[in-house]
């Protein structure tokens, strides 16, 4: 600091200025939830692609929307954990009240 001012801890467990944000465990979810965003962009061109074809590729299309539908718990699942993330956030913070 200037004037060799040393910052003083006021002893709390966690200061607000300390709280990054998004915190660790939001960006860890919102991670996740770019990776599944992007695997289900690569499945539905893919899948896209197999119905313009036609044929006989029905397993194929069953097997992509299999996983979609994976996914799509997946995601909510990581939403979920994102939004506690956001809410523990908050609490920390001082702005929520429920605790």
């Amino acid at each position: 600091m200037a004037g060799g001012e040393e910052k003083e801890s006021c002893g709390c467990q966690v200061c607000p200025g300390q709280i990054e944000v998004p915190t660790e465990r939001e960006r860890a979810a919102l991670a996740e939830m770019r990776a599944i965003k992007e695997r289900v962009r690569m499945l539905k061109g893919s899948l896209d692609s197999i119905q313009e074809k036609g044929g006989d590729r029905s397993h194929m299309a069953k097997e992509i929307e299999t996983t979609l539908d994976s996914l799509k718990a997946e995601w909510v699942r990581w939403e979920e954990e994102r939004n506690a993330a956001a809410q523990e956030r908050m609490r920390l913070l001082g702005h929520d009240e429920t605790v």
